[in-house]
């Protein structure tokens, strides 16, 4: 068992209604099937609008990788196919019907390393992925350096994965070995202290516990991968969180593949919070109607750190927030305002609360400033590879930038992928 900094992190403190007792059971009336966060996929339609679909049935696939298909959350009818210029992914949107037909994947070749890639592209499981460097779903034939799975979540308001797994620890303990099957090395599972081991598959040196701290961001996978096995240009490494292995598990034993998952709503625009179990591109208007206190509010995906205003549940989010709308400010004049905008980024100052925003994993301000001069050869040396947007997030709000770090983080990320790949 690997230990990383059990005291660093910080407790960001934002508003909202406790957290009521239980788990409801939530089906939506629309949901949508969308890409994962990261460049726009071109995709190849497999149903027209007005088709019935059932559960986890195939609505689009690669158009470069056809194997790799995007799965129906709920059975229900295509109401709408929204493609941008170039056959890019934008929506597929579905309405519920009154049908309990789901799809069932043939398990034969599940026991080889290609028939278990197969059957996770064909089931929708890919798209649950995500690698880094760069961020996105991994390319159809990649093999990654290891994988990382999440079982802890310091995100403020974040479901308890552990709570996600109760009653699954066989599905939990399948799907994590078929990981192992996916990479030559290891399969490091992120857990909290306090929480329960779960059982682990027997005879695999390569799957390992990583115990990490309460307090953000120790429970995202950037901290472990950047202080465990750092990702780097041809050496990428995956993660994926702990219920969606478990799915993966059952996958593999039933041949359906679980669309549900664990997911809070909580915020300051709420009259109550709740956990309910849903599935991704869920109508987050319809699981808010009756919770949101009166007037205008902001209704988002994500948590309140690094979430996005939207519609719909986005495809890896586990938590929905609502926030009050901020109210609209007296005009700055547009002298004023040009200069403001022309400042650019505030200087940051060396504090103890930003070198824990990073969780103490890398030195706070030789990172902003690489990021801030375009310095890609120290963000380079100091790690930015094993790092995403919802990695820095905690920092933008400890400087109230309001976005501006990982912006220029996304910006510097998306430069060597370009340099990379010329």
């Amino acid at each position: 068992m690997q230990i990383l900094g059990s005291g660093t992190g910080l407790d960001p403190d934002f508003s909202s209604p406790p957290i009521a007792p239980g788990v409801k059971d939530v089906i939506t009336e629309e949901a949508v099937v969308c890409a994962p966060e990261g460049p726009a996929l071109k995709v190849t339609a497999l149903v027209k609008e007005g088709d019935l679909v059932a559960q986890g049935a195939a609505v689009a696939c690669l158009q470069d990788a056809p194997e790799v298909c995007f799965v129906a959350p709920i059975a229900g009818r295509v109401a709408q196919i929204s493609l941008l210029a170039g056959r890019k992914l934008s929506q597929i949107i579905l309405f519920r019907e009154a049908t309990d037909d789901v799809e069932k994947h043939d398990l034969q070749r599940a026991e080889s390393d290609a028939g278990l890639r197969h059957l996770m592209q064909g089931a929708g499981i890919w798209p649950w992925l995500r690698r880094r460097p760069f961020g996105g779903m991994p390319d159809a034939a990649e093999k990654p350096a290891a994988i990382v799975v999440m079982a802890t979540d310091t995100r403020p308001f974040a479901p308890d994965p552990q709570i996600a797994l109760e009653g699954r620890e066989d599905d939990f303990a399948r799907g994590l070995a078929a990981l192992a099957q996916l990479t030559d090395g290891p399969v490091l599972l992120c857990r909290q202290a306090d929480g329960p081991l779960r059982a682990l598959p027997k005879g695999n040196s390569r799957i390992q516990t990583v115990t990490g701290g309460p307090r953000h961001p120790q429970g995202l996978a950037g901290i472990p991968i950047h202080q465990l096995f750092p990702a780097g240009l041809n050496t990428p490494v995956w993660d994926i969180h702990a219920e969606d292995t478990a799915a993966l598990g059952a996958l593999l034993k039933t041949g359906i593949l679980p669309m549900t998952r664990l997911v809070s709503i909580a915020g300051a625009a709420l009259r109550e919070a709740h956990n309910l179990r849903t599935h991704s591109g869920a109508d987050l208007r319809q699981l808010t109607q009756r919770l949101v206190l009166p007037g205008p509010h902001l209704l988002m995906s994500g948590s309140p750190l690094d979430g996005h205003q939207a519609r719909w549940l986005a495809p890896r989010d586990r938590q929905i927030t609502v926030l009050p709308r901020p109210t609209a400010q007296s005009k700055q004049h547009w002298f004023i305002a040009a200069l403001t905008r022309s400042a650019g980024m505030k200087p940051a100052i060396p504090t103890a609360g930003l070198t824990q925003a990073f969780g103490a994993a890398l030195p706070a301000i030789p990172f902003l400033r690489a990021l801030s001069a375009g310095d890609d050869e120290t963000a380079l040396s100091l790690g930015i590879l094993s790092l995403l947007e919802e990695d820095v997030a905690l920092a933008d709000y400890v400087l109230s930038e309001t976005g501006q770090i990982t912006a220029q983080l996304r910006g510097m990320l998306d430069r060597i992928q370009t340099e990379f790949a010329a």
